[in-house]
């Protein structure tokens, strides 16, 4: 884990602009509160990065348990934070809208809090079977992790397709495992164990017990959450209404025709999504001083033909 850099938060101007140009009325509400709720944190932290991370050493040994909430909305610097909201930013839009806002809610909130548990588990297995106490001191702290999580669920629902990985085209299905390993060697400071247990716990929803589980409590505990089927659309004027989906025809079942989101998406996988981004970015700055370029060069034409009058 890494201290933050002083200086001008250039990752939290990006993402900034990013999120303006999707439009914060097209992004669903608990993808917009999760964004606004890093980047409040990451502005306003509730404690030091050293006491909002979390290791078997300061969870388990020391019983600091509350780490298990703090590290997942704390980031080490602003670029830890941009490309963990950009990335959030693609995956809630696309999620949300399949899964519904409450589920949603859900399954941020328990991912988030599984995450942890399955990277302490991690650590202490590691440890103990390479000999290596380091790993129970190992602090890790972000977003990274839940977000492993929702790759797996949104490969799971999007299973066709390659993505460009380092220039070779993987496919969507293992796409988080190349992903795992290309970060771990090629992003120093980055937290394996931490993606990994991401994967484990996307992998626990969408081919192990973990929905049904989620289901249960769900029911025991509120009638109110809305299960998987259920859709968000939204517009440029924000919310617009939803939709239940139905497997099989229901009596008294009703259809409305989805909103074609490759409006905002362009038909283009996350990591295309992400390369775009940044290139618009880019092209803005560079077009906004071409522009004050020529207004200088056609200026000083205008003087040079006056003199020659």
């Amino acid at each position: 884990m890494q201290r933050r850099s002083r200086g001008i938060n250039t990752g939290l101007i990006l993402l900034f602009s990013q999120i303006f140009r999707v439009g914060i009325n097209n992004i669903p509400p608990v993808t917009l509160a999760t964004l606004a709720l890093n980047i409040w944190l990451f502005l306003n932290p509730l404690k030091p990065l050293y006491n909002s991370c979390i290791s078997v050493e300061r969870c388990y040994q020391q019983k600091d348990w509350q780490r298990l909430l703090l590290s997942p909305v704390h980031h080490a610097d602003d670029w830890h934070l941009y490309f963990n909201m950009v990335s959030m930013l693609w995956k809630g839009v696309n999620l949300e809208r399949r899964l519904g806002s409450k589920w949603f809610a859900y399954i941020i909130a328990t991912f988030s809090l599984l995450t942890g548990v399955v990277y302490l588990l991690l650590q202490f297995v590691f440890a103990e079977f390479m000999n290596e106490p380091d790993y129970r001191r190992n602090c890790a702290v972000g977003f990274s992790g839940v977000l492993f999580a929702l790759k797996v669920l949104n490969n799971h629902y999007c299973p066709g397709g390659f993505v460009n990985i380092l220039g070779f085209p993987v496919p969507n299905r293992f796409a988080c495992w190349a992903e795992l390993v290309a970060i771990h060697f090629f992003t120093p400071g980055s937290s394996f164990s931490g993606h990994l247990a991401g994967i484990l716990v996307g992998l626990m929803y969408t081919q192990g017990p973990l929905k049904k589980m989620m289901e249960t409590c769900a029911g025991m505990f509120s009638s109110n959450i809305d299960y998987p089927g259920q859709q968000y659309y939204f517009n440029s004027s924000g919310y617009s209404g939803y939709q239940d989906h139905y497997p099989y025809s229901r009596p008294g079942s009703y259809e409305q025709a989805p909103r074609n989101y490759d409006v905002y998406t362009a038909g283009l996988s996350e990591e295309e999504q992400l390369d775009r981004a940044l290139r618009a970015s880019l092209w803005d700055r560079g077009n906004h001083a071409g522009r004050k370029c020529c207004r200088s060069k056609r200026s000083v034409g205008r003087v040079v033909r006056d003199l020659l009058r």
